[in-house]
């Protein structure tokens, strides 16, 4: 906000919003200062120069697959994401640049196809579990990685509430797909389904919902599971 309102007076014309993303996502290397994600908290971002932050200046990127830094990214996205396609790393960190640092490490990984026919590539060393593995009921925060990690997100979504990943909602997975969205209003644990639930989901739900209202510690006093509204 500091830096926008220096911005504002030498080009009053952009939103503020632009000129904020602009200058700080976009044109100027810059480093998020801790701490950020308190908890029941809120604290306003403070950014400061990367080479401030650093102490030096900033390595130029290098113009060949010769670049540690790439590859590295590469093994951590499929450490935490893998198998996973090369679009799928683009779509999740926002660098399109990344092909050399993929040829370089290809070595070092193993390959798969999807349904679709896609290469998807992972670490040899990676858990990779059985397709029958049971994927117990799990409650996401808003902009989790399990929705944002990859390209196709109706791997985890349904095509009809796609948008869910990028408005801010809260999901609920019941059988590793979103199935139910959730919010904390007036000490209550609402919970909104996307289609009709079994009764043995609704049970796994409402026992899954009461170990996240002992972890947010929020007074929070009751859990409503909504009807699902028929389409």
């Amino acid at each position: 906000a500091e830096l926008v309102q220096s911005l504002e007076v030498r080009w009053p014309g952009p939103p503020r919003r632009v000129l904020g993303e602009l200058l700080v996502a976009a044109l100027v290397p810059m480093a998020q200062l801790p701490p950020r994600g308190l908890w029941h908290t809120r604290a306003g971002v403070q950014n400061l120069p990367l080479a401030t932050w650093l102490g030096r200046d900033i390595d130029p990127l290098p113009d060949d697959d010769g670049d540690p830094v790439g590859q590295q990214l590469v093994r951590r996205y499929l450490a935490a994401y893998g198998p996973a396609s090369s679009t799928d790393l683009r779509a999740w960190c926002g660098l399109a640049g990344l092909p050399a640092a993929v040829k370089a490490v290809r070595q070092e990984l193993v390959t798969f196809r999807d349904e679709r026919g896609r290469e998807l590539l992972d670490l040899p060393d990676a858990p990779r579990p059985h397709p029958d593995t049971p994927a117990p009921v799990r409650f996401l925060p808003a902009f989790d990685n399990a929705l944002l990690g990859y390209h196709d997100r109706s791997r985890i979504v349904d095509g009809a509430h796609l948008g869910l990943s990028v408005a801010g909602h809260r999901a609920v997975l019941v059988d590793g797909r979103v199935t139910a969205t959730w919010s904390v209003r007036d000490q209550r644990l609402h919970i909104s389904p996307l289609r009709p639930l079994t009764t043995p989901e609704q049970e796994s739900i409402h026992a899954e919902a009461q170990r996240l209202t002992v972890f947010l510690d929020e007074g929070i006093e009751h859990t409503r599971l909504d009807a699902c509204a028929e389409s």
